[in-house]
């Protein structure tokens, strides 16, 4: 009797447990249901925001989609709409914080590849001329070249190769804007450094002519005429139909004068604002 009795209480006991982690588990789902569709409506009214350009509510719509379902494949999906709607209307800092965020809490999702090419034109759009200061130019730098080593075969990396030569382009009229301060100032040495700089670091740059006569021109003028010869001879070998070629003549002789030379139609010329052109857009 004692032992049916045991046996019965087991059985009610195991029922009991039974029904409950069903109607927890129940429990669960719809409670797991509610929070998914809560997630999907948080992440619908991101893009209604989005495209009504309210940048600002999409992104903290779709932050609070990420929020509501970290677990979710669609957390990173919110994650990364949320940088890119404070990109799209120019919040830089936000979109960085979260790109940044992202990269550190989905290290090995597949579109990593995109939230650094988002990084490196977030600090890229911030550039503004050469007297600046050089931090968005060389964190997008930084940004960029990460992208060409770790995805070459990306239209990522295209795009970046292509940034690249502008940031160099920036990055020697920062060097050029320095140094004709210090020219100006008569301040030689800092001068000749930083047109050396361009000279041996930035050579493919559309300031390379430049660079090499005001060599000529300072070496000149402090008394360093072997120095001034060889720069001299550099620029003539290199750009011996430039403008700049032709004005260290004038280093030398005050007096001269170039010849008037009648230019024959050749469409393989390329005038000095063309080869700028091609070199930038």
């Amino acid at each position: 009797m004692l032992m049916r009795l045991s046996t019965l209480i087991f059985v009610i006991f195991y029922l009991f447990l039974t029904s409950c982690s069903k109607e927890e588990l129940k429990s669960e789902v719809i409670e797991e249901k509610e929070i998914s569709l809560q997630m999907i409506d948080a992440y619908e009214e991101g893009l209604i925001a989005l495209e009504d350009q309210d940048g600002l509510t999409a992104a903290k719509k779709f932050s609070e989609a990420e929020l509501l379902f970290p677990q979710s494949k669609w957390a990173p999906r919110a994650s990364l709409m949320a940088a890119y709607s404070y990109y799209s209307y120019n919040y830089y800092q936000d979109a960085i914080y979260e790109l940044e965020r992202f990269l550190k809490t989905y290290p090995d999702h597949p579109s990593t590849d995109y939230a650094y090419y988002l990084l490196g034109i977030s600090y890229y759009d911030q550039i503004v001329d050469e007297t600046k200061d050089l931090g968005a130019i060389t964190k997008s730098k930084r940004y960029f070249e990460y992208i060409i080593n770790n995805f070459p075969n990306t239209d990522y990396a295209i795009d970046s190769k292509f940034k690249l030569d502008l940031i160099e382009e920036v990055l020697a009229s920062k060097e050029m804007y320095l140094a004709r301060y210090y020219f100006d100032k008569q301040k030689w040495i800092p001068s000749i450094n930083r047109f050396k700089n361009v000279v041996q670091n930035y050579n493919d740059s559309i300031f390379i002519e430049e660079a090499l006569y005001r060599l000529v021109e300072i070496h000149y003028i402090i008394g360093s005429e072997e120095e001034a010869k060889k720069y001299a001879y550099l620029l003539g070998y290199n750009y011996q139909s430039s403008e700049w070629y032709e004005k260290s003549y004038k280093v030398f002789n005050k007096n001269y004068k170039a010849p008037k030379i009648q230019l024959k139609n050749n469409k393989n010329n390329k005038s000095l604002i063309e080869k700028i052109k091609s070199k930038i857009f």
